[in-house]
């Protein structure tokens, strides 16, 4: 899903970059043409088809259908569908239902959705040179979730590059109990800006913001219906080629449930995490300019729609680029990424009083962690000036050698409210010899029907990612109570007391890579 921060930006850009390209195409003999398709219902799905060179004689090519992004219009793959068709394929990319032209009202990836990737896959068997054996299917955000969910429902699909997506929606947007305010709030803005929302969305987004409680098991009903992972046995048992793309600071779909769901695939299967925020690792390659996620996405369906022996299966199917280095890791599976988990403890009693912000925050969606992709720059903390009534504070010891953190951190904690309800984000932080903290990641949490002064143990996984912590740094983790990012639920004078009792002590525990 793309969000309105980026829209305008990206729409320009990409449509400068299709109609930049459009000579190419001509020389090259590639045939475009916008069309209209008959969805679900009858509803009309704006199209585009690119067809190879000699594409209009009796030879069959693999076909690749393309669902747009959240928000963004049917030309946002026009560069990447030339290079598709450019190299053998038929690709057919169309604006999801309930956007810019295309009808019906915007079902976020519902039952009509998915019915309306299979009517697509329809239309282009029957009116291009497509090859009913070799469909395949790929998105970015939205399109990513959308492809999956296809894969899960039509077994023609043999193959699909779901990037920047989502396995789980609510642990996507709802992690840690927790709603996710900046990217609920983008998400909508850019829906209504640029579609027409359906009844059913207008109710759960308003429930999602204004924390209607009672409304929460229709909530998460309504997100497990539009997550792959509730059709994982039907994804399985289809026995599609997915690769997984997303970034380690995607702000709308962590990286984590994307790991989760990749460890239960059984077919064949590819995990790619990069640097950046949602959509920024994909973002290059739609302009048409090189781009890594990109070109293992081509790899992909050439080995797996028109069986060329690349050697990608052959690779390590789990491919991590650290935030800190730029060079790329290989794994045989997410298992072995946290393989190696290193404890710090979480000894010291800390009480935290709760509706101030202490400074320590997640940073803005997409803003942030973009400028960490392409300048190296994370979010920053003085920890010594961190206002302890607000804000919890524990360190390790400083590390003589470098520490390659990879994978997901975990934190194990007690914690005792003086009110039923409330909320803390953790974070942790590499803390430089002056005290400077840079942020290596966080996750919110929330809780309610406690019992005021009881306490409760509390376990929760940061978001994943990789990072190096230098020579003589040593880790922080922080926790406060108030994050731009999410919505909190702490009532007004409300504390928080997080301890580690001597039969179940609190710690961190950090996966690191061993050379």
């Amino acid at each position: 899903m793309r969000t309105s921060l980026a829209l305008a930006v990206s729409a320009a850009l990409v449509a400068g970059t299709a109609l930049g390209l459009a000579p190419a195409a001509q020389a090259a003999d590639t045939s475009i043409r916008f069309v209209d398709i008959v969805g679900d219902g009858g509803t009309v799905l704006k199209a585009n088809v690119v067809t190879p060179a000699g594409g209009d004689g009796s030879a069959r090519y693999p076909v690749i259908v393309l669902p747009t992004s959240w928000a963004m219009p049917q030309i946002e793959y026009l560069a990447q569908a030339q290079k598709l068709a450019d190299s053998g394929y038929v690709v057919v990319s169309y604006n999801s239902r309930g956007f810019w032209q295309s009808g019906g009202e915007i079902e976020t990836a519902g039952p009509k959705d998915v019915a309306d990737a299979s009517k697509v896959i329809d239309w282009a068997l029957a009116n291009t040179p497509a090859d009913p054996d070799r469909v395949g299917m790929a998105g970015v955000s939205y399109g990513a979730g959308i492809s999956l969910l296809a894969a899960a429902h039509d077994p023609r699909v043999k193959a699909v590059a779901a990037l920047s997506g989502w396995a789980d929606l609510i642990e996507s947007i709802y992690s840690g109990r927790t709603q996710h305010l900046q990217a609920a709030g983008l998400l909508g803005g850019a829906g209504y800006l640029t579609g027409r929302p359906g009844p059913e969305l207008k109710q759960i987004l308003g429930d999602f913001l204004s924390s209607n409680l009672d409304k929460e098991d229709e909530m998460i009903a309504w997100g497990r219906t539009r997550s792959p992972a509730t059709y994982l046995d039907r994804i399985n048992a289809n026995g599609a080629a997915i690769m997984l793309g997303n970034a380690w600071g995607d702000t709308i779909f962590p990286p984590n449930q994307y790991a989760s769901f990749y460890e239960k695939l059984t077919g064949p299967k590819r995990l790619e995490f990069r640097p950046g925020d949602h959509a920024t690792a994909e973002a290059t390659g739609l302009f048409g300019l090189p781009n890594d996620t990109w070109t293992s996405t081509h790899r992909w369906f050439d080995r797996y729609l028109k069986g060329a022996d690349n050697g990608i299966d052959r690779e390590q199917p789990v491919q991590l680029k650290s935030r800190s280095t730029g060079g790329y890791e290989g794994y045989a599976d997410w298992k072995s990424v946290n393989a190696d988990q290193r404890k710090f403890s979480l000894a010291d009693t800390e009480h935290v009083w709760a509706n101030v912000d202490s400074g320590a925050n997640g940073g803005i969606t997409l803003l942030t962690n973009a400028l960490d992709q392409f300048l190296r720059t994370p979010p920053v903390v003085s920890v010594p000036l961190l206002p302890r009534a607000f804000a919890g504070v524990w360190q390790s010891e400083r590390y003589d050698t470098a520490q390659k953190v990879r994978g997901t951190a975990k934190v194990h904690t007690t914690v005792t409210p003086t009110k039923e309800s409330g909320t803390f984000v953790a974070y942790l932080y590499d803390v430089g010899p002056l005290g400077i903290g840079k942020l290596v990641s966080n996750a919110p949490y929330t809780f309610h029907d406690r019992t005021p002064g009881q306490s409760f143990p509390v376990d929760l996984e940061l978001f994943s990612t990789a990072y190096d912590v230098p020579a003589g740094h040593r880790l922080a983790l922080v926790v406060d109570t108030v994050d731009p990012l999410y919505i909190e639920h702490n009532p007004t004078g409300a504390q928080l007391t997080f301890s580690s009792p001597s039969a179940d002590p609190s710690y961190v525990s950090v996966p690191l890579r061993q050379e």
